[in-house]
């Protein structure tokens, strides 16, 4: 049986440039990697049931978009492979309403917040005008469980009106409706942060929420700024969601409270920065696959794998 150290699963045409860096990182790691897509797919599954094939471990980029890939993924899981960011935690942790009060329940700062069922559950919701007041103007209307590129979400909602008309967009999903977040101001620069966790690390970056735009956060930024926080609170949401690999947005309001934002982005975007002007850094991108082959490393000698 062939066996490799890491199979990695894409369908997004964007992702070719950061699984082709990833590839050749891994591979220069000395580790052994196998790429799949809607080219290979049924090759893979048929060598995977044949026996011919095991990974020791597996990245599934795909599982979102196409349901065969979460059933090959289930097959892995059958044969010990091990699942980066399993589609029972990723489940579990998508789901904002959820989310909101997990956080709110182990101390993590949200944005006010008013959660409506579905409709096809409940074709009426009463919403008061002390609870629109609370909200503010404009506020943020967000499905539950619908995600990726900001689907759904309308960040200027004014009434509700949109409230009622935006349940029909996905009928059968949760909303979340949530005060706007205004940041304050660190130097030139708004207070919004895109925090990665990679594998067992925090790695924190800017991330302006009006462009966004992602710049490199500097050691000496994040100690003139008191920004150790950003770690303590990406950390505590690992622990909550037990995700391998995420983002969460993170803001510093003029109160002086980290508020967390758009909780869980468990698929996140790697388009890298020297290609696309709201990519990721390609230092982040580096890093974040510097942990994962730390990762892999790790668990292949505690676990003899």
């Amino acid at each position: 049986m062939e066996k490799f150290d890491i199979g990695l699963a894409y369908v997004w045409e964007y992702d070719k440039e950061f699984i082709d860096l990833l590839e050749q990182r891994l591979q220069n790691a000395g580790l052994t990697t196998y790429i799949i897509g809607d080219h290979n797919l049924y090759e893979a599954a048929e060598k995977i049931a044949g026996k011919e094939m095991s990974f020791r471990f597996y990245l599934d980029r795909a599982w979102d978009v196409e349901e065969n890939y979460e059933e090959f993924g289930k097959m892995l899981m059958k044969r010990k492979t091990i699942i980066l960011n399993g589609y029972k935690y990723v489940t579990h942790a998508i789901d904002k309403a959820t989310m909101h009060l997990e956080f709110i329940t182990n101390g993590i700062n949200v944005p006010y917040s008013i959660i409506i069922p579905p409709k096809s559950q409940h074709a009426d919701v009463y919403i008061s005008v002390s609870d629109l007041a609370h909200l503010g103007r404009p506020f943020i209307i967000k499905p539950c469980n619908t995600t990726g590129g900001g689907t759904g979400v309308v960040t200027g909602a004014e009434s509700l009106d949109e409230i009622l008309d935006e349940r029909h967009t996905f009928g059968d999903d949760k909303y979340i409706l949530q005060e706007k977040i205004y940041p304050t101001y660190l130097g030139d620069k708004r207070a919004w942060f895109r925090c990665f966790w990679a594998f067992g690390k925090p790695i924190p970056t800017w991330w302006d929420d009006t462009n966004h735009r992602y710049s490199i956060l500097t050691e000496d930024e994040f100690d003139r700024f008191a920004l150790k926080k950003l770690f303590s609170i990406t950390k505590k949401i690992a622990s909550l969601t037990a995700l391998d690999f995420f983002s969460t947005e993170i803001a510093l309001c003029t109160s002086g409270k980290f508020i967390s934002i758009d909780y869980i982005n468990d698929q996140c975007d790697m388009r890298l920065q020297s290609s696309h002007f709201d990519g990721v850094p390609n230092e982040i991108a580096e890093a974040i696959i510097d942990n994962l082959i730390k990762y892999i490393k790790r668990i292949k000698k505690t676990k003899k794998l």
